[in-house]
């Protein structure tokens, strides 16, 4: 095993500005070589796992990948790089601190996803296949180099032109011909919670422009409504030349909103109040910036 003297030490990070999706806090650091990392400390509260130390803790998700792998779920090298986790020093020293690239976290949500959906997750970790889809949100909307990024002030140092890359492959330049990208189901499942009257009429309150821009599209990423409040701008009197969603790009843009309704039905399912499912949607899913409300 290297000397504390051998090992990396982060340039950013602290615990004090832990990575945030929703609820969940995972400590974040980023090496010399920019590498981001993620404490396995971390990684077992994202996921809801208990943790323990050293090897054994190293094991427990490579032990879960094993698992997958003989259920005959595609997990790639996951148990291999779930077996070698990255030992470094935060900028602040103390103990050596155990982690792992950060992009291992999305992979396992994946293989968890994918177990779960082939009826092979065991009911007793039928809570990791909710966790992870929590998770993968986050990941689709923004991706989890710029979530550390963010988390650590990173971001700070990077090109000034990383927002404006990133919005542009989420946005296209041109138009696209307009499709129905909003399911019926989150306009019913809408007026269920808001108690209104169902005749599934296109024609909709005004109100529901408001809904759907503060659910949607100010949660889909950093900077989104922004650019697409400039390309698309109201005339004053709440019409636009366009949807927001022909301006998304088909590579990423609309996955993430495909990816984003998806949850957000499964939020309103679950509710039979609107403030009840207000309340636990923007605890998940916080516009960047909001402050969390204190937990019930």
């Amino acid at each position: 095993m290297s000397s504390l003297a051998d090992l990396p030490v982060a340039t950013h990070g602290s615990l004090d500005r832990p990575l945030r999706i929703g609820e969940i806090e995972i400590p974040c650091y980023v090496l010399p070589d920019e590498t981001r990392v993620l404490t396995l400390r971390g990684l077992h509260g994202a996921l809801q796992m208990s943790h323990g130390g050293g090897q054994g803790g190293v094991r427990k998700i490579a032990a879960l990948m094993e698992r997958f792998a003989k259920k005959g779920i595609d997990i790639n090298d996951l148990a291999v790089r779930a077996n070698h986790p990255i030992r470094f020093l935060a900028p602040h020293g103390g103990l050596a601190a155990t982690g792992y690239d950060a992009t291992l976290l999305p992979d396992i949500c994946s293989a968890i996803l994918k177990a779960s959906q082939a009826g092979a997750l065991d009911k007793r970790l039928s809570y990791l296949a909710q966790r992870a889809e929590v998770l993968q949100h986050g990941f689709a909307t923004v991706g989890i180099i710029a979530l550390v990024d963010e988390a650590t002030g990173f971001q700070e140092i990077r090109a000034k032109d990383a927002l404006q890359a990133y919005l542009e492959k989420f946005l296209r330049h041109e138009l696209a011909a307009w499709v129905q990208r909003f399911p019926l189901e989150f306009f019913r499942e809408l007026y269920r919670l808001k108690r209104w009257p169902w005749s599934g009429s296109s024609r909709r309150p005004g109100v529901v422009g408001h809904y759907i821009k503060d659910l949607v599209y100010e949660r889909l990423g950093p900077g989104v409504i922004e650019e697409l409040e400039a390309r698309n701008p109201s005339d004053g009197k709440g019409r636009r030349k366009a949807r927001h969603h022909q301006w998304l790009t088909e590579d990423i843009g609309h996955p993430a909103l495909a990816q984003h309704m998806h949850t957000l039905i499964g939020f309103m399912r679950a509710e039979d109040d609107w403030e009840a499912f207000k309340s636990r949607f923007y605890r998940a899913f916080p516009k960047r910036g909001d402050n969390l409300q204190l937990a019930w």
